[in-house]
């Protein structure tokens, strides 16, 4: 019974994993994307230098 329940329970802990590092890469894609667009949509700053559209 016990290495059934170590089966299931690393087979949990594989599922887990696989599935937050798919969300982590999912939201790595979309920074991405923003961060590129953010080069397209930055407006100019003063004395006509384009500044960054982020604050940090």
């Amino acid at each position: 019974m016990i290495p059934l329940l170590l089966v299931l329970l690393l087979v949990l802990i594989l599922f887990g994993a696989g599935f937050a590092l798919e969300a982590l890469w999912w939201i790595a894609v979309i920074l991405l994307v923003v961060w590129i667009l953010g080069f397209f949509f930055r407006g100019a700053g003063a004395g006509g230098s384009r500044g960054r559209w982020y604050r940090w």
